[in-house]
């Protein structure tokens, strides 16, 4: 099977909703949806999230990072993390915990640092998009926070299948986008119970389409995918931003400037970024 039969076999399986995920990915996705009952009581949550040490050392990080810790009060214990975070971020949370789990099978060294580099990607663009929404779009913070983290999860699932599909990643970047990233993506996403406004918000940034200033989640994803310091291993997306051009991206929005609002936002970018590591 060549490469472009390996793509679209592995999409028309995603599409179907025949994929092949870790077990430790099942177990998770059960304590998300746990974590989504509106009648779950906030000491239930943190036993749940205790349970997960993954998700429970992400959480106190999070808690401590400068974007939840305002006035620099750390906590040590689960159970105050989760109600310094709330509900909403140990969904996005959770969701970081499972990306990650979709790699955990993969042995080849070249595939694991594409992983390392995907999530290093993943955790840059999902902070930026957090400070972004916050101060520029005025949209959910946690909403674009989640939709950081998700937005390369179709990568991440093709990153785990690769070794059964010897030279799957050779070849060009373009090949992944036409074949198997919107295909494979959509899969994985509607298997994940991503909400209907992310998934549009990714939908437009695999479409490539952005107002400047930026307005809606889409916008967001994408001035904060093309801000980010490191690019995903998997492609360059065709139109986007080059990393030299986008250090000259600027506007004038409320608060001020983007450049101001990111250089006065660095530190807060800095520390949810080493959080979600």
């Amino acid at each position: 099977m060549d490469r472009i039969e390996a793509f679209k076999s592995i999409a028309a399986q995603a599409g179907r909703g025949d994929l092949t995920f870790p077990t430790n990915v099942d177990a998770t996705l059960k304590l998300q949806r746990a974590l989504g009952d509106p009648d779950l009581h906030i000491d239930e949550a943190a036993r749940l999230v205790q349970a997960e040490p993954l998700l429970a050392a992400r959480t106190v990080a999070i808690a401590n990072s400068v974007a939840y810790n305002r006035f620099g009060n750390d906590v040590t214990n689960v159970g105050a993390a989760v109600k310094r975070v709330g509900f909403r971020t140990l969904n996005a949370l959770a969701a970081a915990v499972i990306v990650r789990q979709l790699d955990s099978k993969i042995t080849r060294p070249d595939l694991r640092a594409k992983a390392d580099q995907l999530w290093q990607h993943s955790a840059h663009v999902a902070a930026l998009s957090q400070v972004i929404a916050r101060r520029v779009t005025n949209i959910d913070p946690d909403t674009a926070l989640f939709a950081g983290i998700v937005h390369e999860v179709g990568g991440f699932y093709l990153l785990s299948r690769a070794e059964e599909f010897p030279g799957l990643l050779d070849g060009e970047p373009e090949d992944w986008i036409e074949h198997g990233e919107m295909a494979i993506g959509r899969g994985v996403l509607t298997k994940l119970g991503v909400p209907g406004t992310v998934m549009e918000a990714i939908e437009a940034m695999w479409r490539g389409l952005r107002a400047l200033p930026p307005e809606t989640l889409g916008d967001t994803l994408m001035l904060a995918n093309d801000l980010a310091p490191l690019d995903s291993p998997l492609h360059s997306r065709a139109g986007a931003t080059t990393r030299q051009s986008a250090a000259t991206i600027d506007f004038v929005t409320g608060e001020g400037t983007l450049a101001s609002i990111l250089e006065e936002s660095a530190e807060e970018v800095r520390s949810l970024t080493a959080a979600l590591f």
